[in-house]
């Protein structure tokens, strides 16, 4: 692997002198000019004002697909108007056959397919940020933010309006973008950067003013020069959405609970707030947040020891979340190849379920999640090349009452935490070079002994990223991090921390990691460079990277493990041109190692993958892998290294053209390893089915069936285990099946008024059996329970089901018996919704929001698909109904 490092660095050094340069990159763009409107202009879709005569058109546009380079099948003219609060755009579509134009209804921000425009705007003219903003055919808006040259986030909801207009010509559209909406600096004269675009879905056509091409990269700094924006000053932005919310919820409970009858209803009321510092810095405020979810998480059955990922979906994280990415700039493309890839910010720490324990009690009442106070986030750029972000969070005291035989109580199980993120970035040369820093700090105010036990009183983190391109004209760009942590506690928390599934540091064969049960720090860092050739048919990615045991983010972050230092090469030829069976293809192939700090090989594979699109705009998409024989320091979870045996694995998946009324999509996989102890089947199908304009209903069952040789069970501490370290590491063959769906009905009566319905049913069974012990350490030898003079006895309830299992690992010998309750399972689970969203004013909306879940658990480990409906079914669920009202106001 270090062979082939060297060879891709060797060749990545010797082509970037002899790289040519892109003259896309550097021809004169074309200008467009604005013109101030002499009169007011109704935003109504029709472009008869008098205003837009007194406009230049634009008519410039070239098809990237499915013809790169050539002329647009249709017609497009756009104007550009402004005035003293707003810019506006208008767009006249020609269009030959206008009962071909696709005008598909959907909600905002809705990926479906529909003849579409957009306008895309660089107000900083940075050449690497902006925003767009995007109109169907039939009125539905999208817009979002423009990042790193070439990455686009939707996520952010402006307000802004758009209309559009269906006649025998074609259609025509017409947007009113506020000031209020854009960050861009006080100047007598304004050039921003501007691109337009135009989807014809029938062709699979996409033309723009300034393309990117297929085989190159970079797309905000193509864009056009937008000139004539003449005396502009950006507004005093300040804004105010107050919202109410009634939540009635009916619940499980116990008899006799005296938290829980069964039902209970709740209101709040809180505020939003934006205010514009000076011309480029914005402050977004929030008092009592609603930061409820509108679509749930999906259940998982998670058995590694491995936390499990869920993406952030509230609002006021979600807005502006790219400005605290951290690093990942200057290249368009990262490849992971079993790296970590921590995260220094992971917005869902805040707000989260409280962590502190309960002790036992009659009846416990536990808050859902801990209340957010207040937050603030502050954003924007200082000066032309200087981006900054900061947020802060503070979380309120929590406690859990309990029902105790003597009377209730209380004990607090969260401690009064303030949350803070501090993001900056300054771009050099027109983006060519870049240095950021990052740093986040919690602080918990612990009261009580127990807290400080559980919870750290403080972690702090502090990184720097950067980027800069080797190269005249962008071709190959180095990138990279680097970054430390500290967290600090009592001496029992610490020593739980090193303890956690991240750090084991209590491997009693580590050479590189020591358990200190007296220390009250844990400190770390860690780092990664990458070296990335993103343009050409021949693409280069490599990188390197450590995370030292000792870091650690995951107070404010997200982090899985840490000792390790990776390494990966990529290279890849993308067929660009369409040939005679394809119109685009691409082949990757790449090898990956990790090791530990003590110098172990923990992780090698090697992968081939690829993809191809045919001429009728169905695709396939094709993976192997291969890993070889490596070591696995943490199977035992905290216990000796053993050795994780060679195996392949493979996926193919299929998919159809998604224009048509009904697009199917379908996946195979397979993987074997472990000497052929474990192997996994898997497939998965989806389907979309659009019966009217406004209808789409979405299904996608997916199927695993697993049998893994050796899934942990437990450790179990016996002295006479002395060829493992006084520790029985005890595992077993598992036979585990899953099938779950997801089931999306969205109803779109108007661009501001849908309907959307969603259900995630999810069954999963696992049966273990043929209990063992690891032999001996490095090795994937085991003593199987019941052979070899030990002995393993199923103890049964008086229906005849296994309640545990009494071990005996030497028979007559000095060890001691010890028992292992039975880990089998059967997992039945619905969770669902139904959400109304009615924007009934740009800015202001009303919810109406039911939502439900529901679960059954048992000790069997059959796979049954009909009896575990049925348990199911026979489930008593929970269900809320929530009604939420805002309003948006500025001055």
């Amino acid at each position: 692997m270090p062979g082939l490092l060297s060879a891709v660095f060797s060749t990545a050094l010797l082509q970037i002198a002899s790289t040519s340069v892109d003259p896309a990159v550097f021809a004169s763009p074309r200008q467009v000019h604005a013109v101030r409107a002499a009169a007011g202009i109704v935003v109504d879709g029709d472009l008869s004002d008098a205003a837009w005569k007194e406009a230049e058109p634009f008519n410039h546009f070239t098809q990237r697909d499915p013809t790169e380079g050539a002329s647009p099948t249709q017609r497009t003219e756009v104007r550009v108007l402004y005035s003293d609060e707003a810019l506006y755009v208008g767009a006249r579509l020609w269009d030959t056959a206008p009962d071909s134009v696709v005008a598909r209804l959907a909600r905002r921000d809705a990926q479906v397919t529909s003849d579409r425009f957009a306008v895309y705007l660089d107000p900083y003219h940075d050449k690497r940020t902006g925003f767009y903003f995007g109109v169907s055919a039939a009125g539905t808006q999208y817009d979002g933010t423009l990042k790193n040259d070439d990455w686009d986030d939707d996520t952010w909801d402006g307000i802004w309006d758009a209309k559009v207009h269906r006649d025998p010509e074609g259609w025509t559209v017409e947007m009113r973008i506020p000031y209020s909406q854009l960050r861009f600096r006080a100047g007598d004269r304004q050039v921003w950067g501007v691109n337009f675009s135009r989807e014809i879905s029938r062709n699979n056509e996409r033309d723009y003013l300034a393309y990117t091409p297929k085989g190159s990269s970079g797309f905000v700094s193509r864009f056009a020069e937008l000139s004539g924006l003449d005396q502009l000053r950006p507004p005093k932005r300040l804004e105010f959405t107050p919202y109410v919310t009634s939540k009635a919820e009916f619940l499980q409970h116990a008899p006799g609970d005296p938290f829980n009858d069964g039902s209970r209803f709740r209101g709040s009321a809180g505020l939003d707030a934006k205010l514009g510092l000076g011309s480029n810095l914005t402050l977004d405020a929030t008092v009592n947040p609603d930061f409820g979810q509108v679509e749930v998480d999906p259940a998982v059955v998670n058995l590694t020891d491995q936390e499990t990922f869920y993406p952030e979906k509230r609002p006021f994280f979600v807005e502006g979340a790219d400005i605290f990415d951290y690093g990942f700039g200057g290249a368009n493309n990262y490849w992971g190849f079993n790296w970590p890839g921590p995260d220094f910010f992971y917005s869902r720490r805040i707000g989260r379920p409280p962590q502190g324990g309960v002790p036992g009690a009659q009846y416990v009442d536990l808050p859902q999640g801990t209340t957010i106070l207040g937050a603030a986030k502050l954003s924007g750029k200082i000066g032309h090349d200087l981006s900054f972000g900061a947020l802060s969070a503070l979380t309120d005291r929590e406690h859990a009452r309990l029902q105790l035989p003597t009377g209730r109580s209380s004990v607090e199980i969260e401690p009064l935490t303030s949350y803070n993120v501090l993001r900056a970035r300054r771009d050099f040369a027109e983006g060519r070079q870049s240095i950021g820093v990052i740093a986040t700090g919690t602080f918990r105010d612990l009261r009580g002994p127990a807290l400080r036990d559980q919870l750290s009183g403080e972690a702090l983190s502090l990184g720097v990223d950067g980027w800069t391109f080797l190269d005249a004209s962008r071709v190959w760009v180095l990138t990279g991090w680097a970054g430390g942590s500290r967290v600090s506690g009592n001496r029992t928390r610490i020593s739980a921390l090193q303890q956690s599934s991240v750090h084991y540091y209590q491997r009693p064969d580590a050479s590189d990691v020591r358990l200190d049960p007296t220390a009250t720090s844990l400190s770390g860092y860690a780092g990664r460079l990458s070296l990335n050739k993103q343009r050409g048919d021949w693409l280069v990615n490599a990188a390197f990277g450590v995370i030292s045991p000792g870091f650690e983010t995951n107070d404010l972050g997200f982090l899985s493990r840490t000792d390790v230092i990776n390494s990966h090469a990529v290279v890849s030829r993308r067929w660009s041109t369409p040939g005679r069976l394809f119109r685009f293809a691409r082949i990757n192939t790449g090898a990956f190692r990790v090791y530990d700090f003590g110098g172990l090989r923990t992780g090698e594979g090697y992968m081939l993958s690829g993809g191809v699109e045919f001429h009728n705009y169905h695709s396939t998409q094709v993976f192997l892998s291969y890993n070889p024989d490596r070591f696995n320091t943490r199977r035992t979870r905290g216990g000796p290294v053993m050795v994780s045996p060679a195996g392949w694995g493979g996926e193919l998946s299929y998919s159809t053209d998604d224009r048509k009324a009904v697009i199917g999509e379908v996946s195979l996989s397979h993987s074997t390893s472990g000497r052929g102890d474990d192997n996994t089947w898997g497939g998965s199908v989806g389907l979309t089915w659009k019966p009217a304009a406004a209808v789409s209903v979405k299904f996608g069952p997916e199927y695993e069936r697993s049998r893994m040789g050796a899934q942990y069970v437990g450790t179990f501490a016996d002295s006479f285990a002395t060829s493992t370290f006084g520790n029985r590491y005890v595992f077993a063959y598992l036979d585990q099946t899953t099938l779950s769906a997801n089931l999306r009905v969205n109803w779109t009566f108007s661009p501001t008024l849908s309907l959307e319905l969603y259900a995630q049913p999810l069954l999963s069974s696992g049966g273990y059996r043929g209990f063992k012990e690891v032999a001996r350490p490095r090795s994937y030898d085991f003593n199987r329970y019941g052979a070899g003079g030990s002995t393993l006895t199923a103890n049964r309830d008086a229906s005849g089901r296994v309640v545990d299992y009494t071990v005996d690992p030497d028979g007559a010998g000095a060890a001691s018996p010890f028992s292992i309750g039975n880990p089998d399972f059967s997992f039945a689970s619905l969770r669902g919704n139904a959400v109304l969203r009615w924007e009934y004013r740009p800015g202001s909306t009303f919810y109406l929001v039911w939502t439900q879940d529901r679960s059954d658990q048992s000790g069997d480990g059959d796979f049954e698909f009909g009896r575990s409906l049925r348990r199911l079914g026979q489930a008593k669920g929970n269900h809320v109904v929530a009604v939420k009202f805002s309003y948006w106001w500025h001055p």
